[in-house]
């Protein structure tokens, strides 16, 4: 990527040290349980985040992108909760973390660019924030990006950037799959204790694609509705006497809903519940190579977010039931919600059919055009 190391040259007067990427993410399913001690299932997918960096004597943070016309320079000690503000947060908040958690960082002149869509729900931040965090780790001499513990720790960094800097109270299922995932798997991650194992995604032997759509209407995880959902699941362990609703899992369900005082908690809770379960279900469907069993599985997921958690809208809905119409084998809304984007599940030869489908059921609503691409399981956050 020539375009990247020479525009840093021509901005900062010196080559860069090296570029480093990552990925952005689909969760296949798993969705809202990050921050319930439970289970997801994302791939990366082959849309990265590119940074070109190079290491500082002193603690300035130079910071400037390809996409964006702001910029920015700050010291890591006078980084904080919105200091600074907008999306160089993501950048700044990654050092100052790790400055936090004991690590020897200093300054960094860095410029990104960025190809993961913004605002689609595939987790541009944790993109943008796993980019510098390897590039840190390797100019730094952290060692991080060596094992799989480094790597979590890294990813721990970049959450904390994400919700202490940026002030975005996400999980951290995003940043441990830009870390973790592999090429043609998926990863089983366990939010609780971090516990991540990889299950084969090889859909090409099935003549089957994963298509994503970016419905273009776009969401924002910090304005306020984010946090209300987690709020309520914590309000809901608390009075179910539970550290995470991770635990009530197994418990029956009707008495542990019966438990709760109205019916929001007992929504938001069912939800949560039955999501996790679905995750090792889909787990145990890809195993079997049984499709049919996931797309069902990916329609449950899909209904819960819609009916229980109430984070899906009408681009969303529209995607899904189109697809679903269409004869995908199933479909669902991913990511935070609120827009963003939907996955199906489709076979190879149907997928321009269904894309026009879905493009058409769009404009008959009058809705903003959306995008439908298919998508391969990737590889983690690395130096280029």
């Amino acid at each position: 990527m020539p375009r990247l190391p020479e525009t840093f040259a021509a901005l900062y007067g010196h080559a860069p040290d090296g570029v480093w990427s990552a990925p952005g993410r689909v969760n296949l399913i798993g969705e809202h349980t990050d921050y319930n001690g439970g289970l997801a299932l994302p791939i990366a997918l082959p849309h990265r985040t590119s940074c070109a960096a190079s290491a500082r004597d002193d603690d300035v943070l130079r910071i400037a992108s390809l996409q964006e016309e702001s910029s920015v320079e700050v010291r890591i000690d006078e980084v904080a909760a919105g200091q600074p503000s907008g999306w160089t947060a993501y950048v700044a908040g990654v050092l100052w973390a790790l400055r936090e958690a004991g690590y020897a960082v200093r300054g960094l002149d860095v410029l990104v660019d960025g190809r993961v869509p913004l605002g689609a729900g595939l987790s541009s931040s944790a993109a943008l924030e796993c980019s510098v965090a390897a590039a840190a780790s390797d100019l730094f001499g952290l060692g991080l990006m060596e094992s799989a513990e480094g790597r979590e720790a890294l990813a721990t960094a970049c959450q904390r950037a994400e919700n202490d800097v940026a002030g975005a109270p996400t999980g951290g299922m995003d940043q441990a799959a830009a870390m973790h995932c592999t090429p043609a798997h998926a990863l089983r991650l366990d939010c609780r204790d971090g516990a991540t194992s990889q299950v084969p995604f090889d859909l090409e032997a099935h003549g089957v694609v994963l298509l994503v759509t970016d419905t273009r209407a776009s969401h924002a995880l910090a304005d306020g509705q984010y946090g209300a959902r987690r709020d309520s699941c914590e309000k809901a362990a608390d009075l179910l006497g539970v550290e995470f609703l991770r635990d009530v899992v197994g418990r029956p369900l009707d008495e542990t809903l019966d438990a709760l005082p109205d019916d929001e908690l007992r929504r938001r809770t069912r939800h949560v519940v039955t999501e996790i379960d679905r995750v090792d279900a889909v787990v145990d469907a890809l195993r079997d190579g049984d499709l049919d069993e996931v797309g069902r599985l990916f329609v449950a997921s899909h209904e819960s977010l819609r009916d229980d958690y109430e984070v899906s809208c009408t681009e969303l809905d529209l995607v899904v039931d189109t697809a679903v119409a269409q004869g995908a084998f199933g479909a669902r809304m991913t990511g935070g919600g609120f827009g963003g984007s939907a996955i199906s599940l489709v076979r190879a030869d149907d997928v321009d059919r269904l894309s026009s489908a879905i493009e058409e059921a769009f404009a008959q609503a009058r809705l903003t055009a959306p995008v439908s691409f298919a998508v391969t399981a990737s590889g983690p956050a690395q130096r280029d």
